[in-house]
């Protein structure tokens, strides 16, 4: 696991916490799911390391949806580099989770390489306003990568008590989620 220091990141802050841990076992898995979050904490953060069995060179979409709601009810916009390029201002509207694009390491790359996200959920108990989610995710495969900073809404003002993780592909062994509250 690898830590953002949250005050060079401009992350939640506070205390962290312990919720829960997933790691995907030898069979795979279709999704990660936290289910029955509580409503302790200021905000989430989800600290994740992942490999999907699709294949697509230059990664797959990271998926999240809450509260396993299905409408057209997110947004998302990324900022997104590989070195080589840089693309700015891509956007999704009335979509039914939130993408957060090439963040994913897929099985054309080594298979020892998995990428590594870090998640916040700013918030997520809040029933005022609609939930905002920030990414900040990456990998490298020796030449061939990507870094993004990415954010999403759910236009909801439901507290957040259910969090859904899908890829392209099934998550593939020793992909693991860790899912922490922070502290105001």
């Amino acid at each position: 696991m690898f830590f953002i220091n949250p005050f060079i990141y401009g992350g939640a802050g506070g205390d962290f916490e312990s919720i829960a841990t997933v790691t995907v076992g030898s069979g795979g898995a279709s999704s990660i799911e936290f289910a029955s979050i509580g409503t302790g904490w200021q905000h989430l953060q989800i600290r994740l390391t992942s490999r999907a069995n699709f294949s697509f060179a230059g990664g797959l979409s990271l998926y999240i949806r809450l509260n396993s709601d299905t409408g057209s009810n997110y947004r998302w916009h990324r900022l997104h580099g590989d070195g080589a390029s840089a693309v700015a201002a891509a956007a999704g509207a009335a979509d039914d989770r939130i993408e957060f694009w090439k963040s994913v390491t897929d099985t054309s790359t080594s298979s020892s390489i998995f990428s590594g996200q870090i998640v916040d959920i700013l918030d997520y108990a809040s029933t005022s306003k609609a939930t905002t989610v920030r990414a900040f995710n990456g990998y490298d495969a020796n030449g061939i990568g990507t870094v993004s900073i990415q954010s999403g809404l759910w236009t909801s003002t439901n507290a957040v008590s259910t969090i859904t993780l899908t890829s392209d592909g099934n998550w593939l062994q020793h992909t693991t989620a860790a899912l922490y509250g922070v502290r105001g």
